[in-house]
């Protein structure tokens, strides 16, 4: 994903959005959003790493994973004001900023600039859900793993093994047995 964030706050007064965001520091492993509470949140992702992710009868399928200056959230149950399907979890130390529900829909009356932002951060996520969904069918495991690092590498370089098999919709085993034959 093309860090759209970054580059569209260039234009908004940063001192006046800092007004509505709080800073929060939370160890690896800290569960943000849980599936099944209504998100209330969105996070900016200033340093660490996120996962948004199911539980589907106890198997863990990871959907993506947010790095610095990416934010996340919820959105179909912050739209619809619906539990969440997911869960949004930090994997290792992660500092956030936070913008509530509220002060997002205040933000968003008052500013048309951050309604075109938030419109263009909806859609690239509504894109990168198309491409997850696609390559779940139309690629096997091996293409998958080739894809992530071409053009995911940073992934591969500070997600937890287990973490990366999840998102390919695999086992950790088999995700070695691949790494094993591209050796």
């Amino acid at each position: 994903m093309k860090n759209i964030e970054k580059l569209a706050f260039k234009n908004f007064d940063v001192k006046e959005l800092n007004q509505y965001l709080t800073t929060k520091t939370v160890p690896a492993k800290t569960t943000l959003l849980y599936e099944g509470d209504i998100a209330q949140n969105i996070y900016f992702v200033q340093k660490g790493l996120l996962r948004l992710w199911n539980n589907n009868d106890g198997d863990d399928i990871t959907f993506q994973f947010f790095f610095e200056d990416q934010i996340v959230s919820s959105f179909e149950s912050m739209y619809t004001n619906q539990p969440s399907s997911f869960s949004i979890e930090s994997i290792e130390e992660t500092t956030v900023k936070v913008l509530t529900r509220e002060k997002m829909a205040k933000l968003l009356n008052n500013h048309e600039e951050l309604r075109q932002l938030f419109t263009q951060i909806i859609c690239q996520r509504f894109i990168d859900y198309t491409h997850y969904f696609l390559s779940r069918i139309k690629e096997n495991p091996q293409e998958r793993y080739h894809e992530l690092i071409e053009k995911q590498p940073q992934i591969l370089k500070r997600v937890p093994q287990y973490y990366i098999a999840s998102y390919l919709g695999i086992t950790p085993v088999s995700l070695s047995r691949i790494r094993n034959k591209k050796s």
